[in-house]
């Protein structure tokens, strides 16, 4: 499997390994290395860049590294942004979806009543803007994190020590 040219939002990759569950988190909790930190919870495993090579974009990768036999090992991978730049900026489409539909209601309602409804089809063509601010914005940071998230690639490759990617 390799990465494509173009990051999806939020990659999945699923890999079979030959090397035991505890012995892949092993490697990856003491593996150490300047810019990346990692921190494990049970069978995840969180690599993330330190504070001082971190900027607002930055990626991270988080690992669940599952027993499939005794002698092997199924890693499911999953990049993204920061879980609280993904909070936020969830939270900025559904507070603009709940005002988009907001608007449509009284916009109807209005309309229904043979009232003027111009501000309301106003502030859903702001919304529709808005929307798509939101997605130049995103697809910006995902452009300036693409670099980082191949490092995070090949750190983990080089961890591992396989070249399944």
């Amino acid at each position: 499997m390799s990465l494509p040219n173009e990051i999806v939002l939020r990659p999945r990759f699923q890999l079979v390994l030959p090397q035991p569950a505890e012995e892949l988190l092993g490697k990856l909790q003491h593996a150490r290395r300047t810019p990346f930190f990692i921190k494990r919870l049970d069978d995840h495993i969180f690599i993330q860049f330190d504070a001082a090579h971190s900027h607002f974009w930055s990626p991270q990768l988080q690992l669940e590294i599952l027993a499939e036999d005794p002698s092997g090992a199924r890693v499911y991978g999953l990049f993204g942004p920061n879980p609280t730049l993904w909070t936020f900026f969830m939270f900025l489409h559904f507070g603009v979806a709940t005002v988009f539909l907001i608007f449509g209601v009284w916009a109807y309602s209005s309309m229904s009543l043979d009232r003027s409804y111009g501000l309301q089809l106003g502030v859903m063509g702001a919304m529709l803007v808005l929307w798509f601010v939101l997605y130049a914005i995103g697809r910006a940071g995902r452009a300036k994190g693409k670099p980082q998230m191949q490092e995070l690639h090949s750190f983990l490759m080089e961890v591992i020590g396989t070249k399944l990617f």
